[in-house]
């Protein structure tokens, strides 16, 4: 059983003030938790001193040796000790916190390194001679000349020997390795016109490149799409949109994926606020709230988004390893990023990710064999004539239309008859050879198969659509259009329901009753903490109140605005639309499925189902070409 009194003994305690060594230790606790930490913080003071090119090195992790490299404004001999003090920095005067520009300001950076590990600083500033200083646990060498062109090298080994038990909470190599990567991603993605290039060194010391970022050049949307597509990969530069809103002096920047090119966690979200890369809940959360009508629970969008405001609109000044921001008004934050993505994903319309595709294709891929030489190689078996083309379709899509007018020989062939049409239908058929085929995004239905999936031809290749799922999209997009347009129908209850709160979530219901109200949720209040409910939506048919509000004030618990009612409002309309669609298994006229394909054409969000998954998947001719090995 634990001491009543585990903290107090019986001598009196004494006040003691700690030594600078001490003091380091501690706040090299809250700065430095892993090696990662450190790369941090020592790439971040790079780019503060206008570093063009910085190389990272590490060994085994990061635990013996980290050494970075910039090309940097450099520090005067003179000014090496003050560096290494605590609370000393060039970046900012200490008048006003609020106004910081910086990465760092602090000055507590270096002289914690310096307190748990062997840390050595060569600089050279411009005018001065090189010079370098060594602080081995806290105690700190002579500054010593050294031979620089310039810039500097700042080298930290043997993390933590002045702290042994922190050794003992680190990772494997491999592990923190991978959280090195991670911060140097992160920070390369922040800084598109810097070259950045990490090593590992483990071993014999030769190194080599683990990541590699050239500087980017041109415009700082065409220098991050670029700097993106290196550290995220081509597929995530292909599948995303760009970004760009600007709402009361906050500017929001980036790119952001397609609802299809969603992942299984969020590790592929990146949010910086002022150039600073965070893990803030508020952003987070406003990001999962603009795909929340695209995506299931388990699916996670991908950005990379950038918040710019004055330094006086953002606090950085809340977190030990300034990775978290708050926000002077965090909902002006939250609603600049969901309407901003919301309007992107709108303007995107029926596209989806090219990786469906990809995928699609990878399935298809035919068992590997030796170099062969196909008929189709050979002279004069190149793609059919266009009249060919158009023969072949109509012969092969009956319903599209009739097909006499076009029964006839190809290149000499000669094709089975078929029974004469009726004067209509031979009409029909020389109007539709007479006008060219309109070049449709998604094409033109050429067939059905297995009553679900819909063949079209477009101008460069085919698409097959799922058309139960393309249906369901569309009929959901109708329903929230005739909502947004005509508000949520109310009903009310016969005998109000009385919740009992807490007297500060009673106070945050009510101020948000105004806008609950429009939801199709009326509360009051009711004396005291309690709130009646008097009117709940009335598309979400028998309730039960109070979880309804309970599940209001959870999320209120985690931002600082309610879409729980407007979810299960929408999660309503999406089964609605799921009955309402076009089922697997129905048979459709050739009318039927071209108009739904210009419907997809010109509706939001039609290139993914209610659940994030893609209603058409487009392939290519040149791939479906070389599938048979034409090319």
């Amino acid at each position: 059983m634990p001491s009543p009194t585990p903290n107090i003994s019986e001598n009196r305690p004494v006040i003691r003030q700690l030594d600078d060594s001490a003091i380091n230790r501690i706040a090299a606790g809250e700065v430095v938790e892993r090696p990662a930490s450190a790369v941090k913080e020592l790439v971040e003071n790079a780019i503060d001193a206008g570093a063009r090119r910085i190389t990272v090195e590490y060994a085994d992790g990061g635990k013996t040796m980290i050494r970075v490299t910039d090309d940097g404004c450099g520090i005067a001999p003179e000014d090496l000790p003050l560096a290494l003090s605590r609370h000393a920095t060039s970046k900012i005067d200490g008048s006003d916190l609020l106004d910081i520009h910086t990465f760092g300001f602090r000055g507590e950076a270096l002289p914690s390194l310096g307190a748990v590990g062997r840390l050595t600083i060569t600089s050279r500033a411009a005018g001065f001679d090189g010079a370098e200083i060594t602080v081995d646990g806290g105690r700190m060498g002579e500054v010593r000349p050294a031979a620089l062109n310039g810039g500097t090298i700042v080298t930290l080994r043997d993390l933590f020997f002045a702290t042994p038990a922190r050794l003992k909470f680190l990772r494997t190599d491999r592990a923190e390795a991978q959280a090195i990567g991670d911060v140097i991603k992160r920070l390369a993605m922040a800084e598109p016109f810097v070259r950045f290039v990490l090593r590992d060194v483990s071993g014999d010391g030769k190194g080599r490149d683990v990541f590699r970022a050239e500087a980017e050049q041109g415009d700082l949307f065409e220098a991050l799409h670029g700097r993106l597509a290196q550290v995220l990969g081509r597929e995530f530069a292909e599948n995303a949109l760009p970004i760009d809103a600007m709402r009361e002096g906050l500017h929001l920047t980036g790119f952001a994926a397609l609802p299809t090119y969603s992942r299984g966690s969020a590790v592929a979200q990146y949010l910086f606020v002022n150039g600073r890369p965070v893990r803030d809940k508020l952003l987070t959360g406003a990001l999962r709230g603009a795909y929340f009508d695209f995506l299931s629970r388990d699916r996670h969008p991908a950005a990379a988004l950038f918040v710019e405001c004055p330094p006086t609109l953002v606090d950085v000044n809340v977190h030990p390893a300034k990775s978290e921001v708050r926000f002077r008004d965090p909902g002006l934050a939250r609603g600049l990023i969901v309407s901003a993505l919301r309007h992107a994903l709108a303007e995107a319309g029926h596209r989806a990710s090219t990786t469906v595709a990809q995928a699609t294709l990878g399935a298809m891929q035919p068992q590997p064999q030796g170099a062969r030489v196909y008929q189709m190689d050979r002279a004069g078996m190149d793609r059919p004539s266009p009249a060919a083309r158009q023969a072949a379709y109509q012969a092969q899509a009956p319903g599209f239309a009739e097909t006499a007018g076009v029964w006839g020989r190809v290149e000499g062939t000669p094709l089975p008859e078929m029974p004469a049409p009726s004067h209509a239908a031979a009409a029909a058929s020389e109007a539709e050879e007479a006008a060219p085929a309109p070049d449709y995004p998604l094409g033109t239905a050429r067939g059905q198969v297995h009553e679900n999936y819909i063949i079209a031809q477009t101008a460069n290749g085919m698409v097959i659509v799922d058309q139960h799922a393309a249906h369901e999209r569309l009929v959901y997009e109708k329903l929230k259009r005739q909502m947004n347009e005509n508000g949520v129908a109310a009903q009310a209850l016969l005998i109000p329901e009385i919740v009992e709160l807490s007297a500060n979530d009673c106070a945050r219901l009510l101020e948000l009753a105004e806008e609950l109200a429009k939801l199709g949720l009326g509360i009051e209040a009711f004396g005291g903490s309690a709130i009646a409910v008097r009117e709940t939506p009335a598309i979400l048919g028998t309730v039960n109140a109070r979880a309804l509000i309970l599940d209001v004030l959870d999320e209120l618990a985690e931002g600082d605005s309610s879409s729980i009612v407007q979810a299960k409002i929408e999660a309503i309309l999406s089964r609605v639309a799921c009955h309402g669609s076009i089922r697997s298994g129905r048979w459709m006229r050739a009318e039927e499925m071209n108009a739904l394909l210009r419907e997809m054409e010109t509706t939001p969000h039609s290139g993914q189902c209610n659940h994030g998954r893609p209603t058409y998947v487009e392939l290519k001719l040149a791939d479906i070409e070389r599938l048979f090995g034409r090319t």
